[in-house]
């Protein structure tokens, strides 16, 4: 079974923890190549369910500290026979604050005598106002942990 938090947009546990990251690496910093991103970082949370499945959030924020990109993903096992599902929202968040982005879900089968699982079905839609309702409220969570605002 899934804990609460192991679904898109639910509430983040409080004791997870939040990672920050420089979007351009070592190798990259100071270079011309990397000059549109310099000072853009990532603030994300990845967490497990162990068997139960993975979920992972993010936000990119500019140099300003401006969140710029977002997504919440989760992936976990189901049924009989087991199915793996891979369901996620993420896109670029708009100077106005609008959201432009996808949804996905994705299940994958397994199958007898295949190594790997097999893909069932895909699915692409437009996120919900419920949809981005959910993912701006895991952002400024996630922005509240990293110590943004």
């Amino acid at each position: 079974m899934r804990p609460a938090w192991h679904a898109l947009f639910a509430p983040l546990p409080d004791n997870a923890k939040v990672r920050r990251a420089r979007v351009a690496s070592d190798e990259l910093a100071g270079k011309p190549e990397s000059a549109a991103i310099a000072g853009w970082e990532s603030v994300s949370v990845e967490l497990s369910a162990g068997a139960a499945g993975l979920r992972h959030a993010m936000v990119t924020i500019d140099a300003s500290g401006v969140p710029i990109s977002a997504g919440d993903w989760v992936l976990y096992c189901s049924g009989k026979p087991v199915e793996y599902v891979h369901e996620n929202v993420g896109g670029r968040i708009q100077p106005n604050g609008t959201f432009l982005g996808t949804r996905w879900r994705s299940v994958a089968v397994e199958v007898p005598g295949s190594d790997e699982p097999q893909t069932k079905e895909t699915t692409q839609s437009e996120p919900t106002e419920e949809d981005i309702a959910g993912l701006m409220r895991v952002v400024r969570d996630l922005l509240s942990r990293a110590g943004r605002k």
